[in-house]
């Protein structure tokens, strides 16, 4: 398949099966984080990957969407800001959470290659996710992302014109 078609099918999954993903998939779509670019290859994240039942629930209560819940396992992405590359020109921009991004964005891409869902989720509650995970001080979680096999078919996309976004030479 043509990366523009994967990049078209690709959509957020809100239903998911209760078939396990096998570790050999599971270890696919975490390649695909890891091989991300990364500002000045720091890769300054970390991945949780939840498959515990009672892990799971305790995720489940920092997001109340109940589709969070139904995946097979949650992959949580932190990233560790003092190991970011930092633009010292002018602002100080940590770019952490744009190699994250990156990350989770190959992630979702590969696992629907693959034939699975993904959902990236930022509307949690990162105090919870961070008591559920024990993470340490420094690690904030950035997203989660269910994986698992789609119950329901994704919404349609709907994206604005190129002509909306793209400017030449200036704005």
């Amino acid at each position: 398949m043509k990366f523009i078609e994967l990049a078209e099918q690709r959509c957020s999954i809100r239903g998911y099966k209760s078939a396990p993903v096998a570790d050999e998939l599971l270890n696919e779509i975490l390649q695909a984080g890891n091989l991300a670019p990364t500002a000045k290859n720091l890769q300054p994240f970390h991945f949780i990957v939840v498959r515990d039942g009672d892990k799971l629930d305790q995720l489940a209560t920092a997001y109340s969407r109940p589709f969070l819940r139904e995946a097979p396992l949650v992959i949580v992405i932190c990233t560790e800001s003092a190991k970011g590359w930092t633009r010292d020109q002018h602002d100080g921009k940590n770019y952490a959470e744009v190699d994250a991004a990156i990350a989770i964005d190959h992630m979702t891409l590969a696992a629907a290659d693959l034939g699975l869902g993904t959902c990236w989720i930022g509307a949690f509650d990162p105090i919870m996710v961070t008591a559920a995970m024990g993470l340490p001080d420094g690690i904030e979680p950035i997203a989660m992302l269910p994986v698992g096999y789609p119950s329901e078919p994704g919404r349609e996309k709907t994206r604005k014109p190129l002509v909306e976004l793209v400017r030449y030479d200036h704005w």
